[in-house]
């Protein structure tokens, strides 16, 4: 009986000494993984407010195939929540939101040990490049938990790590897919009204259009800004001369204008006049690389309804969203006009 007095409160000792060394250790912890996504912070920030699109990043449902989600009515910005059901149930509720800065979360975990509650936090930072978006999650392990992670194989800062990784890959991936989206609607025959325009006029490669635009139309905006000129509609592109054999292309960058503009001699900016015209329209949606594109489906509409393109009047795009305050380009709109004959008269 003495033997086993002993041996109970070894036993005990021992329990009581281990309690105390677990007790006192460190259990706080704050795990943070950051990635550049070549995407502007709104884009990135849209996606991770939304709960409804961490199905498509996150890592955690290719682990569990048993996991069903759960959305609330609100699925983005404070308040916003969803829980799952799987290998281990959870819920998660954001609780602050700074629009493309930062955002908090509250996460609940339902372990066999019992409940924890770690909180989640994201930050966005715009970058040469693009946006750092950092993941990081903090808390505080009770005393089971430091128990199982000092005894057992399982290294929980190389797994939250490794998860964090390839969530932000899978951020990166779904961000990538989304400004990519694209979509070309051919509009049919249209009567554009025309009117005066202020504008400059280069030849280039083709390929180097794009390239080019920018700085011309900044050009045209500061001659009008410099003038007190007011724009009258969204900038645009005519292309007086298209070279297809050798690709080069004589192109206007152009601002809309209320009234006829007399600019002095030597002017590098001038003013215009288009003609009412009848078209052909076709909007894109998405990226200026898929116009290529449009104008394949414009022209092939064109052949399909036995329409003849104008002669000499010249295709001319209007780009309705402004880049600067647009930053998603699947959400950019341009419409594309090719002139055809019918009842309008010709932009010479």
């Amino acid at each position: 009986m003495k033997i086993l007095k002993y041996l109970f409160f070894l036993i005990l000792i021992v329990l009581i000494g281990g309690a105390i060394y677990f007790g006192t250790k460190d259990g706080n912890y704050d795990i943070t993984d950051t990635k550049v996504i070549k995407a502007p912070a709104e884009v990135v920030f849209n996606i991770v407010n939304d709960y409804k699109t961490w199905e498509e990043w996150g890592p955690w449902k290719k682990e569990d195939s048993t996991m069903i989600l759960t959305y609330a009515e609100k699925t983005e910005g404070e308040g916003a929540s969803y829980s799952w059901k799987g290998e281990m149930d959870g819920s998660m509720t954001t609780t602050k939101v700074i629009p493309n800065k930062e955002i908090e979360q509250d996460l609940t975990l339902l372990t066999p040990g019992g409940e924890r509650n770690p909180k989640v936090y994201w930050n966005f930072e715009e970058v040469e490049g693009g946006t750092k978006v950092t993941w990081g999650m903090k808390g505080e392990h009770p005393l089971m938990d430091k128990v199982y992670y000092a005894t057992s194989d399982m290294d929980f800062d190389s797994q939250m790590h490794e998860m964090n990784q390839k969530g932000l890959e899978g951020l990166e991936t779904l961000v990538m897919k989304k400004m990519n989206e694209y979509s070309i609607n051919v509009d049919g025959v249209t009567n554009y009204g025309g009117g005066y325009y202020m504008y400059n006029t280069t030849s280039s490669m083709q390929s180097d259009v794009g390239q080019k635009m920018g700085p011309m139309l900044g050009q045209v905006s500061g001659y009008m800004q410099e003038n007190n000129i007011q724009m009258a509609g969204m900038p645009f592109t005519i292309y007086n001369q298209i070279d297809e054999a050798n690709g080069n292309v004589i192109f206007s960058a152009c601002i809309p204008v209320r009234e006829k503009i007399i600019t002095p001699a030597g002017s590098p900016v001038l003013c215009g006049f288009m003609q009412p015209i009848t078209t052909i329209k076709t909007t894109l949606k998405g990226k200026y690389e898929h116009l290529p594109e449009v104008y394949k489906e414009a022209k092939k509409y064109i052949a399909e309804n036995n329409l003849i393109i104008h002669p000499t009047a010249k295709m001319f795009e209007v780009y309705s969203t402004d880049p600067g305050e647009v930053p998603n380009p699947a959400n950019w709109l341009t419409e594309v006009y090719i002139p055809i004959l019918g009842s309008g008269i010709s932009n010479n």
